[in-house]
């Protein structure tokens, strides 16, 4: 119990670690993530709160995927609650203000992508399931037969062009999120010494199984 414990503090710090990475590229002000473009946009749009959107769209996502017979986790539902709840709450108590300086948002850019790339390094060591935008992505790579890379790429530009036309802020710091977070994320793995190979996450019939097991002894 004391190490599930552990893996559910390790995964809680992950997602509010990932959710001030993601308010920092926003308040950054250069351009937003492909993600972002898209949630910021809808919720223009919309007239509904960033983080109300996100927890929408990955419901919506949790939801294809699991019509389409991917194994989702404990953790794939937190990510989307979670993470929305903190996007809103970061956003609320203005904690990262809006920068008006294009040096000062970068910094505040690449400082949100290594703050995104450490909340994924605790994520993914819970091993309590992937998100479910990388969920999505995994579907698609397994029905299409498409290359996973190809994927993820087409899956984000679609995103952000959706985005884009309803208002969502497209950039330079866009174009530096496209190129830029893969790097931050692979340096921090690396200086983290995580190896995502040797991660095998735990589905939700799995995470009950392995509680009961323990219960029972």
């Amino acid at each position: 119990m004391k190490h599930f414990v552990f893996r559910v503090i390790n995964l809680l710090i992950g997602l509010i670690l990932f959710s001030f990475g993601i308010v920092a590229t926003i308040r950054a002000n250069i351009g937003y993530a492909p993600w972002e473009v898209f949630h910021v946009g809808l919720a223009n749009t919309l007239g509904l709160s960033v983080g109300l959107i996100s927890v929408i769209v990955g419901a919506i996502i949790l939801v294809i995927v699991i019509l389409l017979g991917e194994k989702i986790g404990f953790g794939t539902v937190l990510n989307v609650i979670v993470i929305g709840i903190f996007l809103d709450l970061i956003i609320h108590l203005d904690l990262i203000p809006v920068q008006n300086s294009l040096v000062i948002g970068i910094i505040v850019l690449v400082a949100g992508f290594f703050a995104i790339a450490i909340g994924s390094c605790f994520y993914i060591k819970s091993a309590f399931g992937v998100g479910p935008r990388d969920n999505l992505m995994v579907v698609l790579t397994k029905r299409t037969k498409i290359p996973v890379g190809v994927c993820r790429s087409i899956i984000e530009l679609s995103v952000m062009v959706v985005g884009w036309l309803l208002g969502g802020m497209v950039g330079v710091g866009t174009i530096i999120s496209v190129f830029g977070l893969g790097f931050c994320v692979q340096i921090t793995f690396k200086a983290l010494k995580l190896d995502v190979t040797k991660v095998k996450h735990e589905t939700f019939s799995e995470t009950i199984k392995n509680l009961s097991g323990k219960h029972s002894k």
